[in-house]
């Protein structure tokens, strides 16, 4: 039962009965020490329920509490005083019957009626504890962190907590002014795993773990590793979670979903930070506002996904959330746990599936985080040479110690289980496959076999892979991964890593340095946008343009894009429908569908009056017509990941800086593609193409309604018995300057 203020009543005299003990067995003076020093290591073995001579006693530690009673639990009758006994704080006395019992306590000012945590036996079973031990507990956040409960009949939160190498932890929060004497914990010596029932608690508390190291030294207060729910940053205290009793709406899509995620699908993917998309009155959006304006505008746009920036709650904002310290906890930043939820469910039900990014990879050396947790390297490696990111002075996990291994794929899988995530894009993959990653020599250790592989690592994501695939069929599970490490998409039963995608960092280096180029130059590193096909199809690819290219001095996409205002226009509006069209799933962050002028910034919003200029508007335009373009016709899409529906019709024209391609799937209608990456118009341009007929000219990015010159080919053209680039049959064009056109051949 809750914790509840109480009438004051008269403290009845202590009666002395012939041959009674006066009062329980008194505490050694070590045990008096430790307790009144907030360092004694099991606080069951003293604190309450007892017996002596075959009568029940209670001991209680509350210092500043004026008096403390036992009462009935049942009808609140006086069952005996406690009183202060060898320490301040320290009350004890024998308690009449055998009958449930709560404390009575007056504390200045108030008197309140709670149940004794010391009354309540263990919280966790063995066989939670054995899955805890051994890394398979796959709903680990049911188990551990602070969970609100009934026991006995008693409302409370059970808080659990894994500290194997602490000599003390004590839960510690604002319902004991944060005394870390006050609610010492039980340890569990199999598991390492600290709990305790703290009676008369309800969701919204704020709570942290106060833990002394082997060597007794108190360390700072940590944050609960598995806590559902956090204060807002900068405030860093863990907060008891409401039970997630959510009413979804989303049956229809889940059971499509895998549908939807095969490569054959057309994928196009919104990526945003949440924070920074807009903002009311300087402030970050709250979930609300992104269900009312956020899904909409992506649904509009014809994308097929949004993903989100790492939202696991994270200290520092300039992150962008890539340094988490809360895996199992929505940040605050945007509302509750069930707030991101509606938002899920609403963007399923206006068709779109949500992604977000996750960071098993490293984590930050907060004080009040993983760092040290129990005063020793715990999720961590101790040596620095495996253990410190030297890249971004973190921290990186311990992938081969099973419960490390067990606590991320359980931190993966309750966004799946419990808010309906989509997919999951791994960030810093190739961080974690490689021991000598970003190091110098000597700055490293080999593997047991002397290489370079981190063969832990690759186990764990080989495990999490498939755990994720057989629990949740057909949620994407997405590589950022930038080297050529092989199968990364390829199942770990063929010695792959288990992926279904992964982002083709190679092609979007290439061609963002080719568009950066100036015209006059692009001849010269034309191979710049053809090599990605020599690997296209090696892998399941998704090409990114994504937040790591518009920050950090880089510029936004259109900045990027040389010469004057018109021509970083149309060069962005050529450069995304040669991406739109090349094999391979689309991912935009956000500014670039309407041309972002200003590099990101992650404190303020998008430049949205950008809009009503003509050209940006045109740029999204653009973007709109090319998501539905790309979904609606099955030579876009089926052949992502299949060579047989790729083949360039004009790889080598260097002097005109002219690419041209075409796009096939069985049963339907091939695409060709011709791309002019100069500003100079081509007039009469010949073109060959495999198929005879008429090519009807279904877009051009010069179009007037996309802020182009409006120049093209009146609607389509047909093939002549002129050969060229090797076929039989050719087109006579007008490219257009910086532009792409897209030519559907028309079946009779």
């Amino acid at each position: 039962m809750p914790a509840q203020p109480a009438p004051k009543a008269p403290r009845p005299r202590l009666q002395l009965l012939r041959g009674e003990a006066l009062e329980p067995p008194p505490l050694d003076a070590d045990a008096l020490a430790a307790l009144e020093a907030g360092a004694h290591a099991d606080p069951f073995a003293i604190l309450g329920p007892h017996r002596a001579g075959g009568r029940r006693f209670v001991r209680a530690y509350l210092p500043g509490a004026l008096g403390v009673d036992t009462v009935a639990r049942d009808g609140g009758a006086l069952l005996g005083p406690l009183l202060e006994r060898g320490a301040a704080g320290l009350f004890a006395g024998f308690v009449e019957g055998e009958t449930s019992y709560d404390l009575r306590i007056e504390w200045p000012g108030e008197t309140i009626v709670a149940a004794d945590p010391y009354a309540f036996g263990p919280c966790l079973s063995d066989f939670d504890l054995h899955l805890i031990s051994e890394g398979r507990h796959l709903r680990l956040w049911e188990s551990l962190g602070a969970r609100y409960e009934t026991r006995e009949g008693v409302e409370g939160v059970r808080f659990a907590v894994w500290a194997p190498n602490a000599r003390r932890c004590a839960v510690v929060g604002d319902f004991n002014i944060w005394d870390a004497r006050r609610h010492p914990m039980r340890l569990r010596h199999d598991a390492g795993v600290w709990e305790l029932f703290v009676p008369g608690l309800r969701p919204g508390e704020r709570y942290k773990y106060a833990i002394s190291g082997a060597d007794g030294e108190l360390l700072p207060f940590k944050a609960d590793p598995v806590a559902l729910q956090t204060e807002t940053p900068p405030a860093t205290a863990s907060v008891v979670a409401a039970p997630l009793d959510f009413a979804w709406s989303d049956d229809g899509w889940m059971a499509g979903r895998a549908a939807r995620h095969r490569p054959d699908a057309p994928i196009s993917i919104y990526e945003v930070h949440p924070g920074s998309w807009l903002r009311v009155n300087g402030a970050e959006p709250d979930w609300t506002l992104a269900r009312e304006r956020l899904i909409p505008y992506v649904r509009a746009l014809g994308f097929t996904h949004i993903e989100l920036l790492p939202i696991a709650e994270y200290p520092f904002g300039g992150s962008w959330g890539y340094q988490p310290l809360s895996l199992f906890a929505p940040t605050a930043r945007h509302g509750a746990p069930a707030d991101f939820a509606a938002f899920v469910d609403a963007c399923h039900g206006a068709g779109l599936g949500v992604i977000i990014d996750w960071v098993p990879a490293h984590f930050p050396g907060d004080a009040h985080g993983l760092a040290r947790f129990d005063g020793a390297p715990l999720y961590e490696h101790g040596d620095p040479r495996e253990g410190v990111h030297p890249d971004w002075n973190t921290l990186i996990y311990n992938y081969g110690r099973r419960e490390v291994s067990g606590f991320l794929t359980a931190g993966a899988l309750r966004w799946l289980e419990d808010f309906h995530v989509d997919g999951l894009r791994v960030d810093a993959v190739a961080s974690m496959l490689y021991r000598d990653y970003s190091r110098k020599h000597g700055e490293w250790t080999p593997n047991i076999h002397g290489g370079r592989e981190n063969l832990e690592a690759v186990a764990f994501l080989r495990h999490l892979n498939g755990t994720i695939a057989a629990r949740f069929p057909g949620v994407m599970m997405i590589a950022e991964e930038s080297t050529a490490w092989p199968g990364v998409t390829a199942p770990a039963e063929h010695g792959g890593l288990g992926f279904q995608y992964k982002w083709n960092m190679g092609w979007m280096n290439d061609t963002l340095r080719y568009m950066e180029r100036e015209p006059i130059h692009r001849r010269w590193h034309h191979g710049e946008m053809t090599f990605g096909l020599v690997y296209a199809f090696s892998e399941k690819f998704i090409l990114p343009l994504s937040h790591d290219e518009t920050a950090h001095g880089k510029k936004s996409l259109l900045s990027k894009m040389p010469g004057d205002d018109w021509q970083q226009r149309a060069g962005l509006r050529a450069y995304l429908a040669f991406m739109w069209m090349h094999p391979g799933k689309k991912l935009l962050f956000m500014g670039g569908e309407f041309g972002q002028r200003r590099e990101w910034n992650h404190d303020a919003q998008l430049d949205w009056p950008l809009l009503e200029e003509p050209g940006h508007a045109g740029i999204l335009a653009l973007t709109r017509a090319l998501n539905l373009l790309y979904a609606a016709e099955p030579a876009l899409h089926r052949g992502d990941a299949r060579a047989d529906g790729f083949e360039w019709l004009i790889a080598g024209d260097e002097s005109n800086s002219v690419f041209a391609f075409m796009r096939a799937a069985p049963d339907a209608p091939p695409i060709a593609v011709i791309v002019n990456m100069t500003p100079a118009p081509r007039l009469g341009y010949r073109a060959g193409v495999p198929v005879e007929g008429y090519w009807t000219e279904i877009l051009n990015t010069d179009a007037a309604s996309f802020g182009g010159s409006n120049l093209g080919n009146f609607g389509g053209a047909m093939t002549n018995g002129e050969p060229a680039h090797g076929h039989g049959q050719s087109l006579t064009l007008t490219l257009p300057p910086l532009a792409a056109l897209v030519l559907k051949l028309r079946i009779v």
